[in-house]
């Protein structure tokens, strides 16, 4: 890509600044009638959902993570647990989501959260030489290497999407 843009003022950007890292924003104008938050910015931006990453926070065995998918896809929650080390995983409350990311729902970034998780990123990401995630509000897309974004969230990568 071997560009940077900054500029959005989020968190997220700020992150991905601090560490240097070359990423794209990439803004549409959002809906709030939108049915999907992740397909709606696939949509508008042109992109395949394959490479568009929603981002969701779980609770295993109590603590809280997050989960990286396709927008076109859902998290497995078992596949997570696992992926995380824990016997069970269930989504987490949108309120805690919120409280715990600093971002609301449908912008929450993987990238810049209050409080770093442990992070697992759908293997599928690898495929492709750039994703896109949240940057931190709706209607902001960053687009990125999955390498970055999974060593500047510590995170890893493991199957955790599965087909609805």
């Amino acid at each position: 890509m071997g560009r940077r843009r900054t500029g959005a003022g989020t968190p997220a950007t700020v992150m991905l600044d601090r560490a240097g890292v070359d990423y794209e924003v990439r803004r549409y104008e959002h809906d709030p009638a939108a049915d999907s938050y992740g397909l709606e910015a696939a949509a508008a931006l042109g992109v395949e959902p394959a490479r568009v990453f929603k981002t969701l926070l779980v609770e295993a065995d109590g603590a809280l993570a997050v989960g990286i998918v396709p927008v076109d896809t859902l998290l497995d929650l078992k596949a997570v647990a696992a992926a995380l080390g824990a016997k069970k995983a269930v989504m987490a409350q949108p309120a805690d989501a919120e409280r715990v990311t600093g971002y609301v729902v449908g912008g929450i970034s993987p990238v810049g959260q209050r409080r770093r998780l442990p992070t697992v990123l759908d293997a599928s990401a690898l495929d492709h030489p750039t994703i896109l995630v949240s940057g931190g509000r709706r209607g902001l897309d960053l687009e990125l290497a999955p390498q970055d974004l999974l060593a500047v969230v510590a995170g890893s990568t493991a199957q955790v999407a599965r087909r609805a």
